[in-house]
């Protein structure tokens, strides 16, 4: 571990190194200092360097005598002050040459003690000042460094980099995020602590190809590693030094790199590691590629989505947000009939235009801003219901999505609930479509959750069925009331002229006990083929497309 010393305390006081070569100089500071300090004694260099390395981690201190046989102490000195492990060992270095004591000084020692020996009191003062100085210095580097691998932790490397931009303005730097693919599996294969020499490994190696006058590091977020350098056009390069030396001691190991080159100092230097970790992400399940670059491309999809983020709560309050409803047909008799809706939102941005829902859900999934957007989305789809109800005296059944985070939210079935008492309706008649894959994803939670919702009554379909996420072992057992077929399953069974895949499908349903509901449905082919197999409802283009309530209100009439 680099740059880090701890000195344990023996019975009570810290201990001394007195190197000197005369016997009357050690005595005289054994008896000046033994009372304060366990005091350890060495004759020449050789000696001393001996001593020092089988006890680093007890030795408060060295008093160093410069003129010695063997090795010289400003020898000494250099030696210890050029390894990691010694250098932050304090050295007061016993003289009585002026001019040895500034090249003392610029070698790395503390401080210096004359000879003569001043009064005991001065040299009592000196010792424990250069203590009292060092480990100060060691709690603030256990503090700004990251134990295991010794680079800067995230807070104080972004504040080293800003002290730098400040006295560097117009030095051109690269941000740069460096992690190991798939972690996790290199975490089950190696076990904890080999992972852990495994990150010190990659620090030393980086520490090579980015030394310290030319960057600064970090080690963040378990196994990843932040670069702040001086800009340069080798760095696939220096990547690929370091996998090397890291393959050569750990198989299996692969590295990668998210560069933001020549970065813009105008904006906050954590939003620059944003920049590198985007590039970074471009590179996850990408095994041809160990490298990747910010550019325009990313930087306007950030720009896009802040953009969407700064309106949402605009479109909200201007009700930009409309729900649009896509008919679904029984077609279990010789006609098909109107049977219900899929709720769907469109954005009709003032500026920006129509906003494609496959933009702003997952962004809004990813930032929370779900929850306002889906409590929306169910207020207006339960008030239109509300309103053709008593327009018409009919009900039509209104099917809305629920998000998988949505599934997270304890309070989930109470706001359902609530809405649907506001707006005067049934239960059943706000039906709630959960993904597949949300089963899937901590699927004990799930399941309870939505066993709480059809105890308060709520029709709950199976949305995307088909898209390879559950188990034949785990379907019999999920709370459903309806599996919908997922549309690209769909396209691709006929595509591939797979007829007998899709009459599976509809068995399983009919083993269930539960009707299907085939969505994107396109052509009469495909009208003809499900309606064959059993297939109980249809949703899709062929029928129609989502549309306004306006437009929707004529197949009610």
């Amino acid at each position: 571990m680099e740059n880090t010393v701890v000195t344990f305390v023996e019975e009570g006081k810290r201990t001394i190194l007195v190197a000197d070569d005369e016997y009357i100089n050690r005595e005289i500071l054994n008896e000046m200092l033994k009372d304060d300090y366990n005091i350890l004694k060495a004759e020449d260099g050789e000696q001393a360097y001996e001593i020092i390395k089988s006890k680093s981690t007890t030795i408060s201190l060295i008093l160093l005598d410069l003129i010695m046989p063997r090795m010289g102490g400003l020898e000494l000195l250099s030696t210890i002050k050029n390894q990691s492990e010694l250098a932050s060992i304090p050295v007061i270095v016993l003289t009585t040459d002026q001019e040895s004591e500034v090249i003392s000084l610029n070698t790395g020692a503390s401080d210096f003690i004359p000879k003569p020996y001043p009064q005991p009191d001065v040299v009592k003062a000196r010792i424990k000042r250069a203590i009292e100085l060092s480990e100060e210095r060691q709690i603030i580097s256990d503090t700004q460094n990251d134990t295991m691998t010794g680079l800067f932790t995230g807070e104080y490397f972004y504040g080293y980099s800003e002290v730098f931009d400040k006295y560097h303005p117009d030095v051109q730097m690269d941000a740069i995020v460096l992690g190991i693919n798939n972690f996790q599996v290199v975490h089950e294969r190696y076990g904890k602590h080999k992972c852990i020499k495994i990150l010190h490994f990659i620090a030393v190696e980086i520490r090579k190809q980015y030394p310290d006058n030319e960057c600064i590091l970090c080690h963040k977020d378990v196994d990843l590693f932040f670069i702040y350098c001086h800009h340069c056009n080798d760095h696939e390069n220096k990547l690929q030094a370091i996998a090397d030396a890291v393959d050569l001691v750990y198989s299996g190991v692969r590295l990668e790199m998210g560069i933001y080159a020549c970065v813009d100092k105008n904006i906050d230097i954590s939003k620059r590691f944003v920049r590198a970790r985007l590039a970074y992400d471009k590179l996850q399940g990408n095994f041809r590629n160990e490298t990747a670059y910010f550019d325009d491309e990313i930087l306007n999809k950030i720009l896009f989505e802040e953009r969407l983020c700064d309106d949402f709560a605009t479109a909200i309050k201007d009700k930009q947000f409309k729900v649009f409803f896509q008919p679904k047909f029984d077609v279990t008799g010789d006609e098909p009939q109107i049977a219900g809706a899929e709720a769907l939102v469109r954005w009709f941005h003032p500026e920006l235009n129509l906003i494609s829902p496959g933009k702003f859900i997952p962004l809004f999934e990813n930032n929370g801003l779900i929850y306002k957007l889906d409590d929306y989305i169910w207020k207006c789809t339960a008030a239109q219901i509300k309103e053709w109800k008593d327009k018409y005296h009919k009900i039509v059944p209104v099917s809305v999505n629920i998000s998988r985070v949505e599934m997270y939210d304890p309070n989930l079935s109470n706001r359902l609930t609530k809405i649907v008492e506001e707006c005067g309706i049934d239960i059943t008649d706000l039906h709630l479509e959960i993904t597949e894959s949300a089963y899937v994803s901590d699927s004990n939670m799930i399941i309870e959750r939505v066993e709480d919702l059809r105890k308060k009554g709520f029709y709950i379909e199976m949305d995307d069925f088909g898209a390879g996420y559950s188990s034949l072992n785990m379907i019999g057992e999920l709370p459903i009331d309806a599996l919908k077929l997922d549309m690209l399953f769909l396209r691709n069974a006929f595509n591939k002229r797979n007829m007998k895949i899709i009459d599976i499908v509809l068995e399983i349903a009919r083993c269930l006990e539960v009707p299907a509901i085939a969505e994107g449905v396109e052509t009469e082919e495909q009208y003809l083929k499900l309606k064959e197999s059993g297939c109980s409802m249809i949703q899709g283009y062929y029928f129609s497309k989502p549309i306004p309530c306006e437009e929707f209100e004529k197949y009610i009439q």
